[in-house]
């Protein structure tokens, strides 16, 4: 299939074949004709990393009317980082079309800044929950005659705690608004908000878990003691001869130490953790973009909306307390039809959880000696 065959208009064609989007992945295959054609709720389930920013990104911007100069659509994030990364791809899917106008707002930046950016017209607005009611608050942002949300992350942003800002959105927009939800994975606190709020005629895409957890992942894990780990990971950083990459751990003190002794052994490594205030933050992410940083030292909560291409492997040196961590964890590697690794370091008693991740994600592990 080619995006013109998904009905996708020529100048949208060559805004994406320009940034080398040129085949469409499942989860564009599936929602882009549904999303052009129809007036409707829409769930897409899909993995991290395949290409749903078009899938939403596409329609919703060719449903806009740039002759009218209020906001009509407005796209959810959990993370200042994805949302500014949203910001960016729409404002490259439009460089051959109508002007269209999209703002990124989030916390961490001063909000007189945004303020005086949404003064000027706005088509689309991408915003972090809380500073979207913020604005809302104060009259700079109006919600009312939106005809399109979309919740991207959606599973995120209930698990970082966003979900009493979000079902305060949806009640404030009135009317005949569509709302589109993509999602990793369909918790239960998620299915809430989904009964409340989205039409029970919804259309539902779920991309196979085949073709979405390890397309292009190589899934391994080694077994040790606690005490080898460091050196384990060291033995197979050198193998990996200047890769860049991600290793996760489940708490910010493993972080901190790991990172710390990573440094200590000449690594060059940023360390991302939930405490770090969004200037820090920002700081390794551009090392880290820039190639001047071969690894990053992650928790779960941190790594939240990164986006980061040709990462080589993605390690877990503590494994994830929950399943759908697993699979944001993986894939960050293996994007856009690349290749990637992702290695689990473990103890025996580990090995029931490896398992586990087999059985409910439909993944293959193979165990490196």
């Amino acid at each position: 299939m080619t995006f013109l065959e998904l009905g996708v208009s020529k100048d949208f064609g060559k805004g994406l074949k320009e940034i080398g989007i040129i085949t469409p992945t499942k989860i564009q295959e599936q929602a882009i004709p549904i999303l052009i054609n129809n007036e409707t709720d829409f769930i897409g389930k899909a993995q991290t990393g395949t290409g749903k920013t078009a899938a939403f990104g596409i329609p919703l911007l060719s449903k806009i009317d740039p002759q009218k100069t209020h906001t009509q659509a407005l796209v959810l994030a959990p993370t200042r980082e994805l949302g500014q990364q949203i910001a960016k791809q729409f404002f490259k899917f439009t460089k051959y079309t109508d002007k269209i106008f999209t703002e990124s707002v989030y916390g961490g930046e001063k909000i007189e800044k945004q303020i005086s950016r949404l003064n000027r017209t706005t088509h689309v607005v991408v915003a972090t929950p809380g500073r979207l009611i913020d604005l809302i608050e104060r009259k700079v942002v109006d919600i009312s005659k939106i005809e399109t949300i979309v919740m991207d992350e959606a599973d995120e942003m209930l698990s970082m705690g966003f979900k009493k800002d979000l079902t305060t959105i949806l009640s404030k927009t009135k009317g005949q608004r569509n709302i589109w939800l993509f999602s990793a994975t369909i918790p239960p606190s998620l299915n809430e908000i989904i009964d409340t709020y989205v039409s029970k005629n919804a259309i539902r895409v779920s991309v196979d878990k085949s073709d979405a957890v390890n397309k292009g992942i190589d899934h391994q894990f080694v077994v040790g003691e606690e005490s080898g780990k460091l050196d384990t990971l060291t033995y197979f950083l050198k193998t990996q001869k200047g890769n860049r990459g991600i290793v996760f751990t489940r708490t910010k003190v493993a972080a901190r130490t790991l990172s710390k002794q990573l440094k200590a052994k000449n690594y060059e490594v940023g360390l991302l953790e939930g405490e770090m205030t969004q200037k820090e933050r920002d700081k390794v992410m551009r090392a880290f973009r820039k190639k001047t940083l071969q690894l990053l030292v992650s928790t779960d909560v941190a790594a939240r909306g990164i986006d980061v291409a040709n990462l080589a492997f993605v390690v877990h040196y503590q494994l994830p307390d929950q399943i759908e961590y697993y699979t944001h964890r993986s894939g960050r590697t293996a994007r856009a039809g690349k290749t990637g690794l992702s290695l689990a370091l473990i103890q025996k008693s580990e090995l029931k959880t490896i398992r586990d991740l087999e059985k409910q994600l439909g993944i293959r592990f193979s165990q490196v000696r």
